[in-house]
């Protein structure tokens, strides 16, 4: 099979499964797999599958479609909002639907720890990348659906307008004052933060690409050295904007502005919520060896968030040559247990 049809297969075998297992984990296949055909490991794809498939649970019951907006944000809705994409997606092209919910799911970043952007965006990917078909359709249906039953907004959001580059703006991030409980009880700490939205818009504006790029790459780059914090947590710092970023190309210029400013607000309050003050060094020897070996490594290891994390670091390598973003990716390896 060629590596589309290797992406398509998976699909099949996920869009039997639901967004979510043992009450609210996420699913976590869509993304990887996409990823891994992406960066040359579509025959790695059924064997991790095979380990993956077993932990889910099934498909979630249709009883009734959506209702706009009285169901955005209500996970009882979950299985309505699935059929309603999977309708609106088979009435009318993907980019006139995407377009359209984009502006009404966007403020709802957080959802599911922010893995409804997430996944949408490795969606969207797959359609730009392969084209269009009625799994890759299906797979969008599915996480623009699980997007909006989780639709949750990252608290007191604001528009970058400072003169900081993303390093710096990341760094100056304020933490809330408990940093326990799960990401739902740390970002409700944000709506009396001081400080919150004033480093929310300490960050410079820019063109959304490249204004993503640098938020990725600060997140990437601070993982390195900060991961101890959360080493799961702190992976969607980077692959939530990065995946907002990969769905610029298929977006109206208008929603542009709008992406960026919600990427940079999930990754710094990903920041506030789990990230530590202290940094940690690197082992000598962290990241070595070529892009090849760094995405083998990641699929070896066979965590979801591993290979995800190193497939956005293997972005920012790409883009900078900053061997720091292969020493986050060994950092991920070695500080989350093996899938």
């Amino acid at each position: 099979m060629t590596a589309q049809d290797e992406l398509d297969e998976a699909y099949q075998r996920l869009q039997r499964t639901g967004p979510e297992f043992q009450g609210f984990l996420s699913n976590h296949g869509p993304m990887v797999v996409e990823a891994l055909v992406r960066r040359g490991r579509e025959g790695e794809v059924s064997r991790w599958l095979d380990g993956y498939v077993p932990k889910l649970d099934g498909a979630p019951h249709v009883a009734r479609p959506a209702r706009w907006p009285d169901d955005l944000g209500d996970p009882a809705a979950l299985g309505a909002w699935i059929a309603t994409f999977t309708v609106a997606l088979q009435a009318g092209p993907w980019k006139d639907v995407l377009a359209e919910w984009w502006p009404r799911l966007l403020p709802g970043v957080a959802a599911g720890a922010t893995h409804g952007a997430i996944r949408v965006g490795h969606a969207v990917d797959a359609l730009l990348t392969w084209g269009e078909t009625p799994e890759r359709s299906g797979e969008l249906a599915q996480a623009l659906g699980y997007w909006a039953a989780r639709w949750r907004p990252v608290p007191r959001t604001a528009t970058p307008a400072g003169d900081l580059s993303a390093p710096d703006a990341l760094a100056a991030v304020p933490r809330v004052p408990h940093p326990d409980g799960g990401i739902g009880e740390r970002l409700r700490q944000l709506d009396d933060l001081g400080g919150w939205p004033s480093a929310q818009r300490a960050l410079a504006p820019g063109d959304a690409e490249e204004q993503l790029r640098g938020v990725v790459t600060a997140a990437v780059l601070r993982y390195a050295t900060h991961a101890h914090g959360s080493p799961v947590m702190l992976v969607h710092a980077a692959t939530a904007p990065n995946a907002l970023r990969r769905a610029l190309r298929a977006l109206p210029e208008r929603l542009h502005a709008a992406t960026a400013a919600a990427g940079w607000s999930a990754a710094a309050a990903i920041f506030a919520a789990y990230g530590p003050d202290e940094a940690r060094g690197l082992h000598a020897g962290d990241g070595a060896g070529t892009a090849d070996d760094i995405i083998d490594r990641a699929t070896h290891h066979g965590d979801e968030h591993v290979i995800k994390l190193t497939d956005t670091a293997l972005d920012v390598l790409t883009w900078t040559g900053d061997v720091r973003a292969a020493q986050a990716a060994s950092v991920a390896s070695r500080a989350i247990p093996r899938g």
